[in-house]
C-alpha cells in the first residue's frame, strides 16, 4: 500500500476525512511519509499492560503522573547548590544558550527548586522551525533532565514522525516551567501562576534564540501561559484558531498525556497538527 493510500485509510478510520489540502509545492513537501498518528497511538497502547478491572483502573489512573509518566524514577535528589540570584529580565534577554542554561540550572526564584532532582531546560535543534511547548517536567523528566521522555514523550515523537519531523531535527521542545511541580502527595500538578511567571523570561529567551516559524502549544497550561489568557479559558475555545506570540503563529492542541487517556480526541489533535502544517506552509510561502 502506498503512503498516500495509508494516509487516506487512516483518515477514513478516524472518520474525519481529509482535513487539509495542499496548496503549494512547499506544502507538498510536508506529505506524510510515515505511519499515521492513529497507528502510533495504537503502538503505544500495545506496549501497555493488559487492562485491569474497572475499579483497579480507577485506582491506577489516580496514581499516574499528570504527564502520563508511569515508570518510577529513582529517588535521587540533586546536590545542594548555592543560591543564585535571578538575572534581571534585561540581562536574560541578552543571554546566549550556554549562559541561559547555567542560570536556569541554578534558579531559585520559586519554590519548585526545593523538590527538583535537576532542571529540565529543553532539547532539540537550536535553530528549529518548529517549537513545541509543554507544561512542565514530570517524574521521568525530572530524573533524566530532558522534556517528554515518558509514554507521553513517545507519543509526541510519533506525532513528529507523522508530520514528517523528528526529535532533534528541525524541532525544539521546551516547557513553561523548568522544574517539576508536585503536590503535597508528590504527584505531578500544573504550575501555578507565580511559578509560570518566574520561569517565563527563560522561555521567552529560548523562543527568541530559536526564532521558530510555528509554535505548537501542548495543552491548556502552555497555551494560556504563552498567550496570556484567562486561566478559565478552555482548550476547546483555543483550538481551531491560529494565535500569535510576538508575531509567531501559535497552534494549540491537546497534551500527549491527555491523548493517551482520551483516545476519542485523537482526530481533533490530528486536525490541529494539520492546521499547524498548513500554517507552516503559508509562512514559508509568505
Amino acid at each position: 500500500m502506498s503512503n498516500q493510500d495509508r494516509r487516506i485509510a487512516f483518515l477514513q478510520e478516524m472518520g474525519v476525512g481529509p482535513v487539509w489540502s495542499q496548496r503549494s509545492t512547499a506544502l507538498q513537501a510536508l506529505e506524510l511519509e510515515s505511519a499515521p498518528v492513529v497507528e502510533m497511538l495504537e503502538a503505544v497502547e500495545v506496549s501497555a499492560p493488559p487492562a485491569a478491572p474497572l475499579r483497579q483502573q480507577v485506582v491506577a489512573e489516580q496514581s499516574l503522573s499528570a504527564w502520563g509518566d508511569e515508570t518510577p524514577a529513582a529517588p535521587v535528589l540533586a546536590p545542594a547548590v548555592a543560591s543564585a540570584v535571578l538575572q534581571p529580565a534585561r540581562d536574560i534577554a541578552n543571554m546566549g544558550w550556554e549562559q541561559l542554561k547555567e542560570v536556569v540550572s541554578n534558579c531559585t526564584e520559586c519554590g519548585l527548586c526545593k523538590g527538583r532532582t535537576q532542571t529540565v531546560f529543553g532539547v532539540g535543534d537550536q535553530k528549529a522551525k518548529w517549537l513545541f511547548v509543554g507544561e512542565g517536567p514530570g517524574r521521568n523528566e525530572d530524573f533524566q533532565g530532558e522534556p517528554f521522555v515518558g509514554p507521553a514523550g513517545k507519543l509526541l515523537d510519533n506525532m513528529f514522525v507523522a508530520m514528517g519531523l523528528k526529535r532533534g531535527e528541525n524541532t525544539y521542545i521546551a516547557n513553561i516551567v523548568k522544574c517539576r511541580p508536585t503536590d503535597e502527595n508528590k504527584r505531578d500538578r500544573a504550575p501555578v501562576a507565580q511559578e509560570s511567571d518566574a520561569c517565563m523570561p527563560y522561555l521567552q529567551r529560548q523562543i527568541a534564540l530559536v526564532n521558530p516559524t510555528v509554535i505548537v502549544a501542548l495543552g491548556k497550561t502552555a497555551a494560556l501561559s504563552l498567550l496570556k489568557l484567562d486561566p478559565a479559558t478552555p482548550v476547546a475555545r483555543l483550538r481551531g484558531t491560529v494565535h500569535r506570540y510576538a508575531d509567531i503563529p501559535v497552534v494549540v492542541t491537546y497534551h500527549p498525556a491527555y491523548l493517551l487517556r482520551t483516545l476519542k480526541d485523537k482526530s481533533k489533535a490530528w486536525a490541529d497538527l494539520c492546521m499547524a502544517m498548513q500554517t507552516y506552509a503559508d509562512q514559508a510561502n509568505g
